[in-house]
């Protein structure tokens, strides 16, 4: 066995020392220290809603450009060029899907077409496309 002398303790690979009550002996004393319980990701779930979509109504009312103005104006990311394809797809068939997204997003979306003056409603998502 390997054992090297430091002063007057002796030191193995395997140093423990439990000193007794009363002792008074000075030396390498390691502290027990408790094991480190296991780590637990805990995974918080959220409740995902399911998707809705905006969709748009063709009226009698707005100009072209204005319903592209408007649709860029609300919905966040909205192109030129996804706007104009919208509003022709609701001046053709009567209706378009503008943006499908969270139930309470699509809410918003519609409310603030409709206080443009826009013709809006949502849908569930689910079935169709």
């Amino acid at each position: 066995m390997d054992t090297a002398i430091c002063g007057r303790v002796a030191l193995s690979p395997n140093p423990v020392f439990h000193p007794k009550p009363g002792d008074k002996r000075i030396g390498l004393v390691r502290d027990k220290v408790a094991p480190k319980a296991p780590t637990v990701l805990v995974k918080k779930s959220r409740k995902i809603s399911p998707p809705y979509r905006v969709m748009l109504h063709n009226d009698d009312y707005n100009k072209r450009e204005y319903v592209v103005q408007v649709l860029m104006k609300v919905i966040p990311g909205m192109t030129v060029d996804n706007a104009v394809n919208i509003m022709q797809e609701a001046h053709i068939n009567g209706l378009s899907v503008v943006i499908i997204c969270a139930q309470a997003d699509a809410e918003e979306h519609c409310t603030q077409l409709r206080g443009n003056g826009l013709r809006s409603s949502i849908e569930p998502a689910s079935g169709g496309s």
